[in-house]
């Protein structure tokens, strides 16, 4: 046995994911049992989508590189619309239940949890309740926009990390491997506010 299985091995039998593995997959934190029933989720919902055609929610911790699934729905919206896509970013809708029908223009995604905060009956960012670490997140509409139209209203820049490490390189593509973009939400306290108590939203917990 070569010291690459044999590591394997012992991965395995310890319930961590084996570094082979993690060479070629998606960014987790999670023990292999966990690692694994993520993994059979991610494909349930691609094979949907393949059966079913086009999804009206997307689920958006699926995604291996979720910055070209956003690049994506920009240059959709770009290509409809015949503008510069270098002049559209994406403004952000949240919504109290699951849509059942697809935006016009954009996607809507759920999935993601939310750190350090939670979401109160009007949208908003709230306090988290005690001994609470993670809230999901209500289901969220990226809608491109002309960057010169973004909505004005008090919020807080969140940044959105794959992993709870929160911290990633430099792909040659020009992404991180873990930061994926900054998420306005609305809220009647300042940026600091937040920023001090380290929120954020996550892709994918690490249980």
């Amino acid at each position: 046995m070569s010291a690459e299985l044999e590591a394997v091995s012992k991965a395995l039998f310890s319930n961590i994911i084996p570094e082979m593995w993690l060479k070629r997959s998606f960014p987790s934190l999670k023990p292999l049992a966990s690692y694994v029933a993520d993994l059979m989720g991610r494909l349930e919902f691609f094979q949907k989508w393949v059966a079913h055609g086009v999804p009206v929610v997307f689920d958006m911790p699926a995604f291996f590189f979720t910055q070209a699934f956003m690049t994506g729905t920009l240059q959709n919206y770009a290509r409809k619309y015949a503008i510069p896509i270098d002049t559209v970013d994406f403004d952000f809708e949240f919504t109290s239940e699951l849509p059942e029908e697809r935006p016009l223009d954009g996607a809507f995604v759920h999935g993601p949890y939310l750190e350090g905060a939670r979401m109160s009956d009007e949208l908003m960012l709230d306090e988290p309740k005690p001994k609470v670490l993670f809230e999901h997140l209500p289901p969220l509409l990226l809608v491109p926009t002309l960057t010169t139209q973004f909505k004005d209203y008090p919020h807080y820049n969140c940044p959105v990390y794959k992993t709870t490490e929160r911290r990633g390189v430099l792909a040659t593509t020009g992404h991180s491997s873990n930061f994926v973009m900054y998420v306005r939400i609305p809220t009647d306290k300042g940026e600091a506010h937040w920023t001090m108590r380290g929120t954020a939203i996550i892709l994918s917990l690490s249980v």
